[in-house]
């Protein structure tokens, strides 16, 4: 396996895991309240935080235990993390209109703020998809 395809693998387990703790955690402090009550911002940055942490973490782990690689990319990873990349900003932009699109109307910071991290946590997973498939099953640029 391609060491940029273990740190897309990284990328995406850290974000899911990330992201499901907030939701977790967010949901579990509602209770009865309405979310947009709920003290998120703590939370949201402890989750972000937490999850860029893991994620260094984890690629240190990983080029230690299977160092081949680590240290070089070829034209192939260029090309595939280029692509990657400009898939996975689809989903920066979504979010980003979104949250526009919501402070227009006034709504809670509660729903801009999770629309942001919504669309940043779509971004990393799609991103890391798009580079395991491309790895997986060949990439052809356009």
């Amino acid at each position: 396996m391609a060491f940029e395809e273990k740190r897309a693998w990284i990328m995406a387990a850290v974000t899911v895991v990330a992201y499901g703790a907030y939701v977790a955690l967010i949901l579990g402090r509602a209770g009865d309240t309405p979310l947009a009550e709920v003290s998120y911002a703590a939370i949201l940055l402890w989750c972000v935080g937490a999850a860029i942490v893991a994620t260094i973490v984890l690629h240190i782990v990983v080029s230690i235990v299977s160092p081949e690689g680590a240290d070089r990319k070829d034209q192939r990873d260029r090309e595939i993390g280029r692509f990657a990349e400009y898939v996975a900003g689809s989903f920066v932009v979504v979010g980003a209109v979104t949250a526009l699109g919501l402070a227009l109307v006034e709504a809670e910071p509660f729903w801009i703020a999770n629309a942001i991290y919504l669309g940043f946590c779509l971004s990393a997973v799609l991103g890391s998809a798009t580079r395991i498939l491309a790895y997986r099953r060949g990439f052809l640029p356009w």
